[in-house]
């Protein structure tokens, strides 16, 4: 009897974990698990494909004169002699116990230099995807309102333009245009945090976060245009309609509050891609971000700045991806039963 209720409770136990594992939910965290495990290593590969060490970046030209007794002496000093397996395994030993390594150029924590620069990328993100919402929502609601019409034409160009336009080349005109004809560049000032001078730090945020939000309005302007569309064919859009609901009401109610649902997911997508895509924008406007970090370590070749950066931009984008997901799924019943 023992036996058979030992072998029921372990059945119940199996039971649980499979179903567990079959909630959408946990299957994201599973897919997160596996993205982020992947990204780890793909990183550190490609990190060690590049020419170049650290010692190399470290002495420049110099790294010739050593001699092999100092070559070897640097190589363990680096950790860059041990084999590769060992050397991935030690630092993803660090970073799940949260040793991100040390800055061999700074002698910081990549920690420490993440918690100062992670913060300004946050805030150039939200800016930015605000200037998105503000510019591609309503030109997709203007272009969907007549389809085919000139309206919609001039949505659809400026659309392709602004996204054909590179982010880097759209700074470098607007901060040239500015110090040139207005003779004002915040920029140029020192950066200054948001806790530290308020004023200024926003007004250094506003160029970067207009570039950055330009480049990513077109692709919500194009999806608020396509669910704006596609929402207007409903079968409940036609009966509230012909129910004589007013213009205005059906437009807010019925249309645009079920075409937001996908504009959501496309926004969550385009802010993790703010985290980590912001790189060459950070640099130009001299703000001290994330991405601006893993430039940096790229030029110094400094393995543990980079590896651990870009694990945490993976992890942001994920959990950004994750929320999206799990928002998605509470504004629109239909995805639960999924």
């Amino acid at each position: 009897m023992e036996g058979v209720g030992l072998l029921s409770a372990a059945s119940s136990l199996a039971h649980r974990v499979g179903a567990f594992g079959r909630h959408p939910v946990a299957r994201r965290f599973g897919e997160a698990a596996v993205t982020l495990v992947g990204v780890s290593i793909l990183t550190f590969v490609l990190l060690r494909v590049v020419p170049g060490d650290q010692i190399t970046a470290a002495y420049g030209t110099a790294a010739g004169d050593l001699s092999p007794e100092q070559l070897q002496a640097l190589e363990a000093y680096y950790g860059v002699n041990e084999p590769l397996l060992s050397q991935y395994l030690g630092w993803l030993g660090g970073v799940l116990t949260g040793n991100l390594g040390v800055s061999a150029t700074s002698h910081l924590s990549v920690l420490s230099m993440t918690a100062q620069s992670l913060p300004n990328t946050v805030e150039l993100a939200v800016l930015a995807i605000m200037i998105g919402l503000a510019l591609g929502i309503p030109g997709g609601m203007l272009a969907a309102s007549r389809p085919g019409r000139a309206r919609d034409q001039i949505s659809q160009v400026t659309s392709l333009v602004a996204l054909s336009v590179p982010s880097f080349l759209l700074a470098a005109v607007v901060s040239s245009w500015l110090v040139n004809t207005v003779g004002w560049y915040p920029n140029g000032e020192g950066y200054r945090t948001l806790s530290e001078d308020p004023g200024l730090n926003l007004q250094q945020m506003l160029l970067p976060a207009l570039v950055l939000g330009i480049s990513i309005a077109p692709p919500i302007l194009q999806t608020t245009r396509a669910a704006i569309l596609t929402v207007r064919s409903e079968d409940y859009v036609r009966t509230a309609r012909a129910k004589g609901v007013s213009g205005r009401r059906l437009q807010v109610r019925h249309i645009l509050r079920n075409a937001l649902i996908p504009v959501v997911t496309m926004s969550g997508l385009q802010f993790g891609f703010l985290l980590g895509g912001a790189l060459v924008v950070e640099q130009i406007f001299a703000i001290p971000g994330i991405g601006r970090q893993v430039l940096l370590g790229l030029e110094q070749k400094e393995y543990a700045v980079v590896q651990s950066t870009v694990l945490v931009i993976a992890v942001m984008f994920v959990l950004v991806n994750l929320l999206t997901d799990v928002l998605y799924r509470l504004v629109d019943p239909r995805v639960r039963v999924q």
